[in-house]
């Protein structure tokens, strides 16, 4: 339906000769005089109103509203006024079943995009308001692959917001905006004086966290979620099953990353730690929801513990145990008296992981095998990662070549291929 202006500082009504005549109305000359109307693609009439002497700008506003109907480009004001947070938390809600994407989502919200531009209503961003954030994250994040992420994250819940109609238009894709550029992704593992040091500089009860990830591969959630039902000394194997994983500031047991339980082989030093750990350090019951905060409690027997016999606190972990050991090692610098210890995600305990996976694979581990020992979903992700760490082919034509020559020498042309009959 077409829309129209109306003047509400004039009514028409019959006059005393049966014409209609332009009369003013009571709100004449208080308030804004013109409302453009219209009829919104829900049915529901919608209008804005303009003040006096702007029926032309009413009348654009107006015919680009149609426009935009006819376009497929139209908003709905009133949606516009959903402020960022209120439509992210919408969002984050929508990752239900995905606790592990869902939760780091969550988290880099609400650590880096609420504070600042969270109570700014939907339709009123522009890509200056994005340059503004962005310039502001730079200030708090150095790290520029981290930065780049969390702007990711930001830019997908604009997407979504175009997606249910809500905005017109990601702010993001404007050519003005530069997002973070990914950084540097090689991976440069720990050497083994490197990854010794660290663990000598843990306090005796978190040494062993040493031994599962650089030893078994295990992420962070894993290892601070692993069990006495996970391992088979006998067999020599970790069954990895569950993790330990915050969800919207509360812990869960969870499953592992990409949702599928891995069964690790277990060096016999990795054994023979465990058991010294649980000896001095026995594990304790803990019980815990399973998946969401609202899930049916599950009881496992941990074997790292944090204060007051409970599951480890991750964040007071990394601040208080991790990064003071990373300090020691020589790895991070020594923070300035009363500044925060210098970002370091390449040396989280994720850097066990890429450990593990380069003595691996100098070992001549294959990549199907290393990326079903990581939990990887896919090896050709695991190919990438780990590529640069591979031994060279040319080194091992070398070697190939040069053993069969180091061989008897019996030869007049080199190796023999082909026997003459």
């Amino acid at each position: 339906m077409a829309g129209h202006i109306q003047d509400r500082w004039y009514k028409t009504e019959p006059g005393p000769d049966g014409k209609t005549r332009r009369v003013k109305s009571d709100r004449y000359g208080s308030g804004l005089r013109y409302r453009a109307r219209y009829i919104g693609p829900d049915g529901t009439e919608k209008s804005k109103s303009f003040p006096d002497r702007q029926k032309r700008l009413a009348e654009k506003w107006l015919s680009k509203t149609e426009a935009d109907m006819d376009s497929g480009q139209y908003v709905d004001p009133k949606a516009g006024r959903t402020t960022f947070q209120q439509y992210a938390e919408r969002w984050v809600s929508s990752h239900a079943g995905e606790v592990n994407s869902g939760e780091g989502a969550e988290r880099r919200l609400r650590l880096h995009a609420y504070p600042t531009i969270g109570s700014r209503p939907l339709g009123s961003f522009k890509p200056e308001h994005v340059r503004t954030w962005l310039g502001v994250l730079k200030k708090s994040i150095p790290n520029e692959t981290h930065r780049r992420v969390i702007a990711a994250t930001v830019s997908a819940v604009f997407n979504a917001a175009v997606d249910d109609e809500l905005l017109a238009r990601n702010p993001f894709k404007a050519r003005s905006v530069q997002m973070p550029k990914a950084g540097d992704a090689t991976v440069k593992p720990w050497t083994v004086s490197q990854l010794f040091a660290v663990q000598s500089s843990l306090p005796a009860r978190f040494r062993t966290a040493v031994d599962l990830g650089g030893g078994c591969g295990l992420r962070q959630g894993e290892i601070f979620g692993f069990s006495v039902d996970e391992v088979d000394f006998e067999n020599g194997w970790v069954t990895v099953s569950h993790q330990l994983k915050r969800l919207r500031g509360r812990y869960v047991f969870a499953p592992p990353k990409g949702g599928k339980t891995r069964q690790v082989p277990l060096p016999r030093a990795v054994a023979d730690a465990l058991r010294s750990h649980a000896s001095a350090f026995p594990p304790i019951a803990v019980s815990l929801p399973w998946r969401t905060v609202d899930g049916e409690r599950r009881t496992k027997r941990l074997y790292f513990s944090g204060a007051a016999g409970m599951h480890v606190r991750v964040s007071h972990f990394n601040d208080f145990m991790w990064k003071p050991a990373l300090v020691a090692a020589g790895i991070i610098p020594e923070p300035e008296e009363g500044e925060r210890y210098a970002s370091a995600r390449e040396h989280g305990m994720h850097a066990l992981r890429h450990f593990y996976a380069s003595v691996l694979l100098d070992a001549g581990e294959n990549i199907k095998a290393l990326s079903r020992y990581l939990g990887h979903a896919d090896a050709g992700f695991t190919l990438r990662t780990y590529t640069h760490l591979m031994p060279s082919s040319e080194l091992r034509t070398r070697n190939a070549v040069d053993a069969l020559y180091q061989g008897p020498q019996n030869h007049d042309h080199g190796p023999e291929t082909a026997q003459d009959e």
